[in-house]
């Protein structure tokens, strides 16, 4: 969808507000329920394009009751963090990544797109202006919500000509403040997260509400999570919230990290992606880079995964380990799965409730991330 106006940050204007709140203790914060001083809105019309960005006090948004979103679940969204480094600085962590999500996201609402540095340089604006709310406690983070919502009041069905681009920031607590624990899952083979030619592969608020029941009845039936699998096979596809990884002995010292392959039923997450290409860098023995406690011979594997293979792997003692990763939590390991009235045991024999490849990545996407270790220009400075 073209714009009359692009997104320009040399437009930005600010309002500081007169009421400025008190820093919370982070031992009092809870995920995404504390919120900075301001918000980042633009507006966007068919028209117009692209109106001049503005930072804010955070407040309510007005919108007419026939607004698409509310009517058609015309909205998108990203999760990103900003991260305190030992020297005081504030970090983003791979920006762009979120930034091509989002337009990917966009192009799927038939919103419009908009230049992702450009974004990124308002997204830095808005961490400046709230920097105070960025703990500097080891683990803990300033989480990031863009945002779009389609604005149009019509209750027609068709393109928003009318959209809301938003930025609002929570500081959050260190996710394991009381230790990592391995979670349960449930293999879901009633309900399905997502499908061939849906919108599974995109981050759009639709697709999380209906996940919330099916949790529901997983926490019923004593496990923590739902494994959503998909078709007659099982076809595993995504942990919760969070992308899926394994990973097996394939005998004589080596091991394979497997997770499905991108495409119609799986999100492109930002974490996933860091942790193939940290994988694959530990793999190539051109490369100095290396995971302490994965073995050498690692191949990397981005293939189709049914829950049999899972089962049989965890019966002849080939299964090493299985885990979720994502933006909140970055590497969550798993110690069982509810799988046709029985469960399927999980190791988890590394150090912190972690296995020791799942608390390998965990470990350095965090040193990079804080920016006490650099890879790949992924840590950029605020």
């Amino acid at each position: 969808m073209p714009s009359v106006a692009p997104l320009d940050a040399s437009k930005l204007t600010v309002e500081l507000t007169k009421q400025p709140k008190e820093l919370p203790p982070t031992s009092s914060l809870v995920f995404g329920q504390t919120f900075t001083d301001h918000m980042l809105t633009v507006k966007w019309s068919l028209e117009k394009g692209w109106q001049a960005p503005e930072i804010k006090p955070y407040g309510p948004l007005q919108l007419d009751p026939s607004s698409t979103v509310l009517h058609y679940a015309a909205e998108l969204f990203e999760g990103m963090k900003a991260y305190r480094d030992k020297q005081g600085r504030c970090r983003l962590f791979r920006p762009d990544l979120n930034m091509r999500r989002m337009n990917s996201s966009a192009k799927r609402l038939a919103f419009p797109t908009f230049d992702g540095e450009v974004l990124t340089e308002l997204i830095k604006e808005l961490v400046r202006v709230d920097e105070r709310f960025v703990p500097d406690e080891e683990g803990c983070s300033l989480y990031i919500r863009p945002t779009m919502i389609g604005t149009r009041a019509s209750l027609g069905v068709g393109p928003s000509t009318e959209v809301l681009l938003f930025v609002i920031m929570s500081p959050v607590a260190k996710y394991y403040a009381s230790g990592a624990k391995p979670v349960s899952l449930l293999a879901s083979t009633k309900d399905v997260r997502a499908w061939p030619g849906g919108s599974g592969a995109y981050k759009l608020g639709a697709n999380y509400g209906p996940c919330v029941a099916p949790q529901l009845e997983a926490a019923q039936q004593g496990y923590q999570q739902v494994l959503w699998v998909l078709g007659e096979d099982d076809e595993v596809t995504e942990v919760g919230m969070m992308n899926f990884f394994g990973a097996k002995d394939l005998g004589n010292g080596a091991v394979e990290l497997f997770t499905p392959p991108l495409g119609d039923i799986i999100l492109p997450g930002v974490t996933r992606d860091s942790v193939l290409a940290l994988a694959r860098a530990h793999a190539d023995p051109s490369n100095p880079f290396r995971l302490e406690g994965v073995p050498d011979k690692l191949v990397v594997s981005e293939r189709r995964v049914c829950m049999p293979e899972l089962r049989d792997a965890a019966r002849d003692g080939t299964l090493r380990e299985v885990y979720g990763t994502g933006t909140a939590a970055i590497v969550t390991s798993v110690e069982r799965i509810g799988y046709e009235g029985a469960d399927v045991q999980v190791p988890v024999e590394g150090d912190g409730g972690f296995g020791p490849v799942a608390g390998a990545f965990y470990d350095v996407l965090q040193e990079i991330q804080y920016g006490s270790r650099e890879f790949a220009d992924w840590s950029v400075l605020v």
